[in-house]
């Protein structure tokens, strides 16, 4: 009997080791399937949130070249000095916002995906015919004011369609 007891007490403690090691395995695993489901769900946080936040950031600049266009609008000039001043003085701000938009359009190309950067492409070339349009103006054109009455819905249907694009893959995400 004495040699029943040993062997049943051997695979005793032999079963509660095996068992031991296979909690032991099976806890570590499912730690460590959870610790990679909260790294993952947190890189897709902090991804989603730059995401937005250099969108948010390129349509606010958006709308910072679209108050200037309004300005130029408003600044149409009858030829005087007066007027072309303005309108140079409104072309060096157009210049100094349109280098914050290409920075914020770099910003969103980086951060992808590549439909948002392609609209964001979109609306940085937007901006070239109110430009163009606007040096016509200062150096007399008197057809130029016109041209940049028609470049402003264009500029306009770009930073929406910049938004949808945006809003989408938000969604997505």
């Amino acid at each position: 009997m004495s040699d029943n007891a040993l062997w049943i007490a051997s695979l005793t403690a032999g079963t509660a080791v095996l068992a031991s090691w296979v909690t032991s395995w099976g806890t570590t695993r499912a730690a460590r399937i959870q610790a990679d489901t909260v790294t993952t769900a947190q890189r897709e946080e902090r991804r989603r949130e730059a995401r937005r936040t250099a969108y948010a950031n390129l349509i606010e600049q958006a709308q910072r070249m679209g108050d200037l266009y309004w300005k130029v609008t408003h600044a149409r000039t009858d030829g005087t000095d007066a007027d072309r001043a303005r309108l140079v003085e409104l072309r060096e701000r157009q210049r100094d916002e349109y280098g914050k938009l290409r920075h914020c359009v770099w910003i969103v190309s980086l951060e992808g995906p590549e439909t948002v950067a392609d609209a964001a492409d979109t609306l940085r070339h937007a901006t070239t015919p109110p430009y163009r349009a606007l040096e016509a103006m200062i150096e007399g054109d008197p057809s130029a004011a016109d041209r940049f009455e028609a470049c402003r819905d264009p500029f306009w249907q770009s930073v929406i369609s910049f938004a949808a694009a945006a809003r989408e893959v938000l969604r997505q995400t």
